[in-house]
């Protein structure tokens, strides 16, 4: 099975709840009128775009609607999938950065979310590019975190640096750091600790840890990457409003996409605080996980079969 096709099946749930709720829709309301974007407005929210979010798509839609003289709603269906694809594409912060030796990726999150399971797929992912590289297990606060991301490294391949469990996870950072440089290695796949319940730590420890990559590594690229279950839907938006105060997060890494109808929140968060999906997750095999395509999504959302 191809990765869209593998995309496509797991957004079933999120299309089911933003793509059929659509049709329903625009087959009881045939014409295009306020009583239409009042009843596609509140089918946004509750696919979990989120009020902002939702709000500002229909008033796009209105404005297609005039501009273009639609007066037939099925006719909408193609504004909404290009109003979709334009929110995700926005900006010049959306293709994931890795350059210099090493490029630097570091994955945050809360413990659940399957963050230890993302960097393992994420180097394999790079690994399966040809590309040499080393994980950092700079999580040294929770138990087994270090032999759960070992296994991971095994599996896929790659070397790990790691210390004893309680150890400072920057001087962790700092000794992978250097022999990945010694190694000359491509990219570096840092992860840290997952805890959101003492946030002035953990701003702490994230700034302490950039501080050694910027000084260290001056000319390589740096992704921060926030992993988020697709599942917690709204919950996934404050995780990321969080975790934006304690570091300039570049991208999400959106996982568990196939347990879900809430897909609907990386509109909501692209929308309203600018931070990119760049990887997505749609299954538990170590190959399950692939550069973001907002033209796939969308289409696997609003069922363009033609995609």
């Amino acid at each position: 099975m191809g990765f869209f096709s593998k995309l496509k099946d797991s957004l079933t749930k999120t299309r089911e709840s933003i793509n059929e709720k659509f049709e329903s829709v625009i087959k009881t309301f045939k014409k295009v009128d306020e009583e239409l974007f009042e009843e596609l407005e509140e089918m946004l929210i509750t696919a979990d775009l989120g009020v902002h979010t939702s709000m500002d798509i229909i008033e796009k839609l209105r404005t297609a609607a005039k501009e273009k003289n639609i007066v037939d709603s099925a006719a909408l269906k193609g504004e909404l999938a290009q109003i979709l694809q334009d929110i995700l594409t926005e900006g010049d912060n959306n293709e994931m950065q890795v350059y210099g030796l090493p490029a630097v990726i570091m994955v945050i999150g809360v413990n659940g979310v399957g963050k230890t399971t993302s960097v393992g797929k994420i180097a394999n992912m790079y690994r399966q590019m040809g590309k040499e590289v080393m994980i950092a297990a700079a999580d040294t606060f929770r138990a087994a975190a270090i032999e759960q991301l070992e296994v991971w490294a095994d599996r896929a391949g790659v070397s790990i640096i790691k210390q004893q469990d309680g150890a400072d996870p920057a001087a962790v950072i700092y000794d992978a750091v250097k022999a990945a440089q010694k190694r000359y290695m491509d990219v570096l796949i840092c992860d840290t600790a997952g805890r959101l319940h003492n946030k002035k730590n953990l701003m702490e420890e994230l700034k302490k840890i950039y501080r050694i990559l910027e000084r260290e590594l001056p000319d390589s690229a740096k992704e921060i990457l926030l992993v988020l279950d697709a599942t917690t839907g709204q919950n996934a938006v404050q995780q990321a409003i969080q975790f934006k105060e304690a570091a300039d997060i570049t991208g999400i890494v959106l996982t568990k996409l196939d347990g879900t109808a809430k897909g609907g929140i990386v509109f909501a968060i692209k929308n309203e605080y600018d931070i990119p999906v760049k990887l997505v997750g749609v299954g538990e095999g170590i190959d399950d996980i692939a550069v973001f395509d907002a033209e796939e999504f969308v289409a696997g959302i609003i069922g363009n079969d033609e995609a």
